[in-house]
């Protein structure tokens, strides 16, 4: 059997966190702008386009003096309002020792919605490869796909949150590569059956039942997903002109783009998405893309500017301000940096807020995202991102009116400009 295309070499760039050791930024030349029709390497015509989804991701982020009982309670009505408001999928983030990130176990999180949802998906955002055995994360994710009976999105990432990596000893390890072995070990688990003899070079993970199994009394069976052949697999993509976005495109696993990057610099994922499918022979679809925004709508744009970014609570100010101090403490400003060469000190909260939040009126709000597509071309899923709750009945009114009213007049704009 051909062994797998490793992921140690390019996975670098995608992350489930954004403090932590990672490489310097790969900018490219810009590519050239696409026309509202499209992204230029789709081969899906205007006309044949789905309309946009619109799905959900937090990390979440939270006051620090915030009771965390009270916190996952609210994370969770979160992610039951998007399914009742007709979200499309809701990723949920993971870290073990950030009090602001609290959600320690995005998989065991998602399981205490099952119940209370109806039809929206619900991933993983990320699950941390580095941090567990791959033959119990493959069980857990296949054991959880069946629990939700497909409702199941395997986000996946190393983990790149150096405090984790210390309290859990592996601080000195490459911990890309552990993620790189581990996503092959699990999937060809989902691949293969008794006894698996999975030995793959230069993988640490080595997975056999061959000297135990009893089959005829089902023991050494690891199971396998409820999807088939496995669930969507999706990885956040945090630096511009991201290599592994090639070898994503290569295995079939999805981007997501990070409401962190400029949006200049977006259409550079697409582009390196369409080569690594060009590379395996098959057309790339526009619904496989996903870009995350931060986003607050409200019924005016007063209340917006307040709730958003001004007012002295703004749950949005507050989450810009954690982003900022994290990125700041791990040298990884160049997220937000709009070339190579632009100075530190030109990165201030200011000048994130001012190019990495859109904010007001419904019109407002779709207009922005409308001038988002004309910018960087089609792309299948604008992912809302989830903030504290400081003010719930702003907080719901702002999913209620991006899911009820933004998001059918951007799509009733892509018809017409599609049937133009």
């Amino acid at each position: 059997m051909k062994g797998p295309v490793s992921l140690a070499d390019c996975w670098e760039t995608l992350s489930g966190h954004l403090e932590g050791g990672a490489p310097g930024l790969e900018f490219g030349s810009a590519p050239p702008a696409p026309s509202i029709s499209g992204a230029g390497c789709d081969p899906v015509t205007a006309e044949a386009r789905p309309r946009m989804r619109l799905g959900y991701f937090t990390m979440p982020v939270h006051p620090l003096h915030r009771n965390w009982a009270e916190t996952l309670k609210e994370d969770r009505q979160a992610v039951i309002l998007a399914d009742k408001l007709g979200f499309y999928d809701a990723f949920m983030g993971e870290h073990l020792t950030d009090k602001a990130e609290n959600i320690t176990n995005s998989m065991m999180f998602n399981a205490s919605v099952i119940a209370e949802t109806k039809t929206i998906k619900l991933a993983t955002g990320t699950t941390n490869l580095s941090h567990v055995h791959p033959v119990i994360i493959a069980q857990q994710a296949a054991m959880f796909d069946h629990m939700s009976e497909g409702r199941f999105i395997f986000g996946v990432s190393p983990g790149a949150l150096t405090s984790d990596a210390e309290a859990i000893g592996i601080l000195e390890q490459d911990r890309n590569k552990m993620f790189a072995e581990a996503i092959d070990v699990i999937l060809a688990i989902w691949e293969r059956d008794p006894p698996y003899d999975i030995d793959f070079p230069n993988n640490r993970f080595k997975v056999s039942t061959t000297r135990t199994q009893a089959l005829e009394i089902g023991v050494g069976f690891l199971a396998k997903p409820y999807q088939t052949p496995r669930p969507e697999i999706v990885g956040t993509v945090v630096a511009p002109f991201s290599p592994g976005v090639v070898l994503m495109g290569k295995r079939d696993f999805h981007p997501l783009s990070a409401n962190f990057l400029l949006s200049q610099h977006l259409r550079s994922h697409w582009d390196n998405y369409c080569k690594g499918k060009a590379e395996a022979g098959v057309e790339p679809k526009v619904s496989d893309w996903r870009v995350a925004r931060t986003i607050c709508v409200a019924d005016d744009d007063k209340t917006a500017e307040s709730y958003a970014r001004s007012g002295a609570n703004s749950p949005y100010a507050f989450y810009w301000s954690q982003m900022y101090t994290k990125m700041k403490r791990g040298k990884r400003l160049y997220v937000f940096k709009s070339h190579k060469d632009q100075p530190d000190d030109e990165i201030t909260l200011d000048y994130v807020l001012d190019h990495c939040l859109i904010h007001g009126s419904v019109g407002k709000v779709t207009d922005k995202l409308l001038a988002l597509r004309q910018e960087i071309g089609d792309f299948g899923e604008v992912v809302y991102a989830g903030m504290d709750w400081a003010d719930p009945a702003l907080a719901k009114r702002s999913m209620q009116l991006m899911a009820e009213q933004v998001m059918p007049r951007v799509n009733a704009a892509i018809g017409k400009s599609a049937a133009a």
